[in-house]
């Protein structure tokens, strides 16, 4: 298998993007990454947003989009949604995150895999590509299973993908190799994110995931993406986004 692509989620730097998203994007590509993951896009057209894009060099391997589970517009929201980011040349469209309750039933988690099997009905039919993104959370165990395993058996491989959040796998106290090795072929995107021992988040190998097996994991699983996501930073976040791009470029992924 060849090495998947990187490309770094916008949310990263999402302090700067509330000030000047398209210049952000400019900054991206100057920094050198060739793609991105979009997470918001602060008020501009799919237009605006492509086009910067191009500008840049920039690719946009998907995008975070949530669902608006809680609301009764749930499903015309996402119908807004999905059509912008048909409008943008996105393929890849992936719920970032969802509501389920704390202490959840195997109902909840069945209302939470059949609200995704829903969305994927709306995604798919446009021509787009379906996925999930996960937290710790979604790793607690619910009758004897993780609730990430409940879903992924419950929706078929064809209506949703994994984007399994590779530092929030570990935080979960799960081994991230083990469950891209599980999952093969059904990860065409995962997240580069690592912790510190004390939860928070750092750059890329400063943390406790053992990138060697998951990196390799991923390689062998045919993953095509690998995006750096980080949400703290010990410098600004657009050193941060340099720093893990030259921990990759170092290790020949880029």
């Amino acid at each position: 298998m060849s090495k998947p692509q990187v490309g770094i989620q916008l949310y990263s730097v999402r302090d700067r993007s509330e000030k000047d998203f398209l210049g952000t994007i400019r900054e991206i590509g100057e920094i050198g990454y060739k793609n991105v993951q979009l997470a918001g896009y602060y008020g501009h057209s799919a237009k605006e947003v492509r086009q910067a894009l191009v500008d840049s060099g920039l690719n946009a391997t998907s995008a975070h989009v949530g669902l608006t589970v809680n609301e009764a517009s749930v499903w015309e929201n996402l119908k807004i949604s999905v059509e912008y980011t048909v409008e943008l040349g996105v393929r890849r469209f992936i719920v970032p995150s969802y509501p389920l309750e704390d202490n959840p039933t195997l109902d909840d988690v069945y209302k939470m895999a059949d609200t995704l099997a829903e969305a994927a009905k709306i995604v798919k039919a446009a021509g787009l590509e379906f996925g999930y993104h996960n937290h710790a959370f979604e790793f607690m165990p619910v009758e004897g299973k993780p609730v990430i395993d409940h879903i992924l058996e419950r929706v078929p491989a064809d209506q949703l993908f994994a984007e399994f959040d590779l530092g929030w796998v570990k935080a979960a106290g799960q081994d991230p190799a083990a469950y891209v090795n599980k999952y093969a072929g059904r990860l065409p995107v995962v997240h580069a994110k690592d912790f510190k021992a004390d939860g928070k988040d750092t750059e890329i190998g400063k943390g406790t995931v053992d990138w060697d097996s998951t990196l390799a994991a991923c390689e062998a699983a045919g993953v095509e993406y690998v995006i750096i996501e980080q949400e703290q930073y010990d410098v600004s976040s657009l050193e941060s986004a340099r720093l893990n791009y030259a921990w990759f470029k170092e290790r020949g992924w880029i």
